[in-house]
């Protein structure tokens, strides 16, 4: 394997980031989308590189992106990313639906 798959969800939260860098500082959130390309590549190699989030929803795991937080599984060998959300919001509640989406 050598690629991640980026969920329905996920691609909405990177579209709303994108909307908000758009509007305020399109240079940053240029690097920020390099990074979390970057982060989601060395996801596909190293696997268990996040943080354990299984307190809040079993076989979840994170990877912090600059204030972000890039929520993602393992599946059959596969990185999937869930979901990413700012790291101050209730992370509890947000991914509460995150097995809706896959």
């Amino acid at each position: 394997m050598n690629q991640y798959i980026i969920s329905p969800s996920a691609s909405r939260d990177l579209d709303k980031i994108a909307e908000y860098f758009l509007s305020c500082n399109i240079e940053a959130g240029e690097k920020l989308f390099r990074e979390f390309n970057s982060k989601c590549q060395k996801l596909v190699n190293f696997h268990y590189m996040g943080r354990s989030y299984d307190h809040l929803r079993p076989l979840v795991r994170g990877l912090p992106l600059d204030g972000y937080i890039i929520f993602y599984r393992i599946i059959d060998d596969e990185v999937k990313i869930l979901r990413v959300f700012n790291g101050r919001q209730n992370l509890e509640s947000l991914l509460a639906d995150v097995d809706n989406d896959e």
